[in-house]
């Protein structure tokens, strides 16, 4: 009833449009539905804290507990669309995504909010499904690019989600982004489940799976036992813990040093999304011309760890311009290492393997998000506004220095 996906050549000519298309869709209401919520989580869970102090604390749990299903369910997820294909897994997950947007609107009390997240964390492992999916239609020698196109379309939504989020909110109620987010992604369902072809061809479909193939733990030790991996993953992780850290406490912060509403902390959070589409649209494809994945990335960490410098010191000085430029400045780091990190992670390995390291590397990705957001708002709390942007530019510190290591081994 389905189409499968096949190419015969490596060229360009042999990618599926249709599945081009709807992998791209895909991501586009991704980047809506994952942020459409930002701008309003904080005054979702201001009605369940007695005390005001304990806001960011609890704002950044939420974040963490769907880390931590993440983690869980990434190389479970990953795993099974090696042997499954990636359709069924995508489609179920998206359905997933859905629920939990829904039951997180519908609140009532904390755990109610926790529930949400959680049931969307689960879910989303599929992350690491949809890299997969782009591995299996795009020629490996073009890869870094089209998931420089991924990105751009991601960061497409990222910058319709939380300004129509906020915009939502103002008008209708902080509920109201979640019940968009709920809308769209089933929608995404529905269109997959009509129009989306498995991109897996069966004769690379996995034989079978171990229960060792299914644990996080085994997954992720033996995704770092690979020569070609480890430091790379090293290094990523580093740099995911403090840029986890700044997502989870951003709202808060923009509230706590500049009184800001939602609809300005949506404006904020789509900067980074149109750094996306500048960035892979304009300035990318003149740096895969002259440089390699890896001196991509080196320039996106040290626009990175600028872009923090500039945040903690708007935090210092209560100075919301200089702000704003920091998250310019780190949004273009964020969005040119990105896609030359994923880009370096599929080309280590074959179709049969492509959800099984994705899937690695989304369960390493999550477990920063679930350190990230809770030291972030513990600094946040106890060392003051600009500690968790200090912390950033330590750790990036060290993750350049990882990366160094490998890229002079490697020569």
């Amino acid at each position: 009833m389905f189409k499968t996906y096949t190419h015969k050549t490596k060229s360009k000519e042999a990618i599926d449009k249709h599945a081009l298309i709807f992998g791209l869709i895909s991501v586009f209401l991704i980047g809506i539905g994952f942020s459409i919520i930002t701008p309003v989580i904080p005054f979702l869970v201001e009605p369940y804290i007695k005390n005001p102090g304990n806001q960011a604390t609890v704002v950044t749990l939420l974040l963490s507990v769907y880390a931590v299903c993440m983690f869980f369910s990434a190389p479970v997820l990953g795993a099974l669309s090696d042997r499954y294909g990636r359709r069924p897994l995508l489609l179920v997950s998206l359905l997933g995504a859905a629920v939990g947007f829904l039951v997180f609107g519908l609140g009532g009390a904390l755990w109610i909010l926790f529930a949400g997240r959680i049931i969307e964390g689960i879910t989303g492992g599929s992350i690491s499904t949809i890299f997969a999916y782009f591995a299996d239609i795009t020629p490996k020698e073009q890869r870094t690019k089209y998931f420089g196109w991924v990105s751009a379309v991601t960061g497409a939504g990222s910058v319709m989600g939380p300004t129509l989020g906020g915009l939502l909110a103002a008008r209708f109620g902080y509920a109201a982004p979640l019940y968009f987010g709920a809308a769209i992604t089933f929608l995404n369902v529905i269109y997959g489940f009509f129009f989306m072809p498995e991109s897996l061809e069966k004769k690379k479909k996995l034989g079978k799976i171990t229960p060792a193939r299914l644990n996080p733990f085994v997954q992720l030790f033996s995704i770092l036992s690979m020569t070609k991996l480890n430091r790379l993953l090293v290094s990523a992780f580093l740099l995911w813990i403090p840029s986890s850290s700044l997502q989870a406490v951003l709202s808060q912060f923009t509230i706590d040093n500049f009184n800001w509403k939602p609809a300005l902390i949506g404006l904020v959070f789509s900067i980074m999304g149109i750094q996306d589409i500048v960035s892979q649209g304009f300035i990318m494809p003149r740096l895969l011309m002259k440089f390699t994945d890896k001196q991509i990335a080196t320039i996106g960490m040290l626009s990175e760890m600028l872009g923090y410098v500039c945040i903690a010191a708007s935090a210092v000085v209560s100075f919301y311009p200089l702000f704003i430029v920091g998250m310019f400045v780190f949004g273009f780091g964020d969005s040119i290492f990105g896609p030359s990190f994923n880009g370096l992670v599929s080309k280590t390995v074959d179709a049969e393997e492509q959800g099984r390291v994705q899937g690695g590397s989304q369960s390493i990705q999550a477990l920063a998000r679930i350190i990230g957001p809770i030291m972030g708002g513990q600094l946040y709390v106890f060392l003051g506004h600009a500690a968790p942007a200090v912390m950033g530019v330590i750790l990036i510190t060290a993750s350049m220095t990882v990366l160094t290591k490998r890229t002079q081994t490697a020569v």
